[in-house]
């Protein structure tokens, strides 16, 4: 199924998904930082997005790659910093988007993030496409990242994304009620996003005291029953499983679609069951590389800590253009 094979001493899938997001992994010389320059998209009515464009400095470019990080990471995020750098090293343009309330961006709008806000995300995407004037334009995205690219190409059947040639998903999230308590099943992982989601619940709270009181959230000592209080509290769904229902993708929602989508996922995955992929190999327009290790995001190889599906990306978005 493919030929990515580490050595045993990094077959630990919990060793790769760690390693995929170490800041010591950031690369000290970056083209793509050098060249990048803020953008705030106005979407969706008033929502605003930020992101960060980087264009080719001196030469043409084969295309426009839009980026999305996975829950609680940010355009800063060593795995997008590190697969920005790779993509416009091989001759792309690249937008790095920020999903609302994700990196320094809790002050642009006074309402919360949601995974249910699809509308959002696919005009940011729409936009941030423009920036390739008529030119080829490639869409990837991590864990949640890559369930919003996944939900965006089906949508973009209706709702186009101009010059839209091929997506890819890194280890998306298929079903949220089932990460999430695989999250929560892991000290280490249960630990890492509740830290993350909480100093962003603060941070939140801080900019809209008038608006937010999320003390019985913070007090909560698990992702679910943070998810529930939360959910609860602002009562826009019956349940925290109806809340999940809305973003939760199956193999069989995934049929018919107008653009090549390359998955790549780890048969070890620990918070994405490989299970729930069964069905997608070979089905339309669909191309699943599942090696048997690789962890969440991880796919690190060994020195240089460069990610093999990085290379898979290029060669995927070359043959597309």
């Amino acid at each position: 199924m493919t030929d990515f094979n580490p050595p045993w001493w990094l077959q630990n899938p919990k060793l790769q998904s760690v390693l995929s997001s170490l800041p010591w992994r950031t690369p000290r010389r970056n083209p793509m930082l050098d060249a990048a320059r803020p953008l705030i998209l106005e979407v969706d009515g008033r929502v605003r997005l930020m992101g960060f464009h980087s264009p080719q400095q001196g030469r043409p470019a084969k295309g426009l790659v839009i980026m999305l990080h996975g829950w609680e990471g940010s355009v800063d995020s060593t795995y997008l910093l590190s697969t920005g750098r790779t993509l416009y090293e091989a001759g792309y343009d690249v937008f790095r988007l920020n999903l609302r309330d994700h990196g320094d961006t809790h002050h642009l709008n006074q309402g919360v993030f949601r995974a249910s806000k699809l509308a959002e995300v696919h005009q940011g995407v729409a936009r941030a496409a423009e920036l390739a004037r008529g030119g080829p334009v490639f869409l990837v995205g991590f864990s949640l990242g890559g369930n919003f690219v996944l939900r965006i190409i089906r949508r973009a059947t209706q709702k186009v994304i101009p010059g839209l040639r091929q997506a890819a998903a890194i280890s998306p999230l298929l079903d949220p009620a089932k990460s999430t308590a695989a999250i929560d099943s892991i000290g280490l992982f249960r630990r890492y996003f509740m830290k993350k989601w909480k100093r962003s619940l603060e941070k939140k709270q801080a900019l809209f005291p008038e608006r937010y009181d999320f003390g019985p959230v913070l007090a909560q000592k698990s992702i679910w029953a943070m998810s529930e209080v939360i959910i609860d509290q602002f009562g826009q769904f019956d349940s925290l499983r109806h809340y999940f229902r809305t973003y939760t993708l199956r193999a069989e929602d995934l049929g018919g679609l107008d653009w090549p989508l390359l998955i790549i996922t780890a048969q070890d995955d620990p918070i994405i069951p490989f299970g729930d992929f069964q069905g997608l190999d070979g089905s339309g327009r669909i191309r699943l590389i599942a090696p048997a290790h690789g962890g969440h995001a991880g796919f690190i190889d060994g020195f240089p800590w460069r990610p093999w599906y990085e290379s898979q990306l290029v060669a995927a978005f070359d043959a597309r253009r």
